[in-house]
């Protein structure tokens, strides 16, 4: 046991660091979540200076930092925009689990592991940071742009489709026959039904039960209401991310717009408690035996999910440089991708060195996706998009005899 006094002095000084990392990021023009890793890598296992003493703190805050990310990022839209938007992207949901599924069950293949491993790979690759996306988006300021409900379109379906996986990788993890597997994957879909149509048609009710005019309360009542509904969803095998997403869609009117700006510095607060724990649970000394393997993953899924979103904005329209932002800001693997590596090495029957090729692909497509997200801001990006609009435009010279 630890007493609290080591507690509070650990806490402090990484709490401390953070301010100065983020402030020395923003200076340079940088996403602070790249150095966030590193101080987590730096002081977790393995690292220079371990903190043993707050590793539980920085876990519960981990969890409630995405929570808190995913229902900010609700409270941007109504239910009927979700539907909608869920409506227009179905296509390129399929298209992003073929495009990014497909190439770590292949590569987990290639590398001779069996078909267990394959599926717990694809799932690893297929999923986007939900938490990290919605940090960058906020960081560029871009959550009112034109490309970002197709970016949360992606997400939201990304997630919703996790709610049906994780039972079934579960399930198969853990050698479960064909009804028990069918059983878990039938309480996640109602469970996920549930809460989104109690989200559509009495989101107003629960609206009108938070006052907007007690800021206490409303911050209380919020932030209660979410962890309650994230915690409960994850009792039934569902994200919690889902659910506290669904509870910033319930939500709509002063109470939103008010608990946007309540709940801001808290999230900003545990989205970097939450980057921080990802380096803590990580040993360096793991990294370099797996660092090809996962470097080779990384660009390949890069590139297929930059791919995914630049489809999936050109369907709806949006024009050239959206398609990009779109695409590029899709990259990082985060939270799910950890989940499901945890849920492998917790079963203890699957390839040994997927939780350490899991952790190295996750870190580089988290490292590197802030800093791809910034490519369309860079006037060389936007004169190379000018020139490509100029070149698609020029009519082809005719060839006289």
């Amino acid at each position: 046991m630890h007493d609290s006094t080591t507690l509070l002095v650990e806490v402090g000084a990484l709490l401390l660091l953070l301010g100065v990392l983020g402030r020395l990021s923003r200076r340079v023009g940088l996403s602070p979540i790249p150095l966030y890793l590193l101080a987590g890598l730096a002081f977790g296992h393995g690292g220079l200076l371990p903190l043993a003493a707050s590793e539980e703190f920085f876990a519960v805050g981990a969890e409630i930092g995405v929570i808190l990310l995913l229902v900010m990022l609700g409270l941007e839209y109504s239910a009927n925009e979700l539907v909608g938007n869920l409506r227009s992207a179905a296509p390129a949901g399929l298209i992003d689990g073929v495009l990014n599924a497909l190439p770590g069950a292949i590569f987990a293949l290639l590398l001779g592991w069996d078909w267990v491993a394959a599926l717990v790979l694809g799932g690893i690759t297929w999923v986007s940071s939900s938490g990290v996306i919605a940090k960058v988006l906020g960081d560029l300021g871009r959550l009112g742009n034109r490309e970002t409900p197709v970016i949360l379109s992606v997400l939201v379906i990304e997630d919703l489709a996790m709610a049906l996986y994780l039972p079934l990788v579960t399930a198969v993890l853990a050698g479960t026959d064909l009804l028990g597997g069918g059983i878990a994957l039938t309480v996640a879909v109602g469970t996920v039904l549930l809460v989104l149509v109690l989200a559509i048609r009495y989101g107003h009710l629960i609206s009108s039960a938070l006052s907007a005019k007690d800021p206490e309360a409303l911050l209380l009542g919020v932030l209660g209401l979410t962890l309650f509904i994230a915690g409960l969803a994850a009792k039934l095998q569902v994200s919690a991310a889902v659910g506290a997403f669904l509870v910033g869609i319930a939500l709509s009117g002063p109470v939103a717009h008010h608990a946007t700006e309540l709940l801001s510095p808290l999230r900003d607060l545990f989205a970097a408690v939450f980057f921080v724990f990802f380096g803590l649970v990580t040993d360096p000394r793991d990294i370099p035996p797996v660092l090809l393997p996962a470097l080779a993953l990384a660009v390949i899924t890069m590139a297929t999910k930059t791919l995914t979103g630049y489809l999936a904005a050109r369907r709806v329209g949006i024009a050239e440089p959206g398609r990009w932002r779109a695409g590029l800001a899709l990259v990082p693997r985060g939270e799910f991708s950890i989940v499901i590596a945890g849920l492998a090495v917790a079963a203890g029957s699957v390839e040994p060195r997927l939780a350490a090729l899991a952790t190295a692909y996750v870190l580089i497509t988290v490292v590197t996706g802030p800093m791809l997200a910034r490519l369309p801001d860079f006037p060389w990006f936007k004169r190379w998009l000018r020139n490509r609009a100029a070149a698609e435009r020029r009519e082809p010279v005719p060839i006289h005899d």
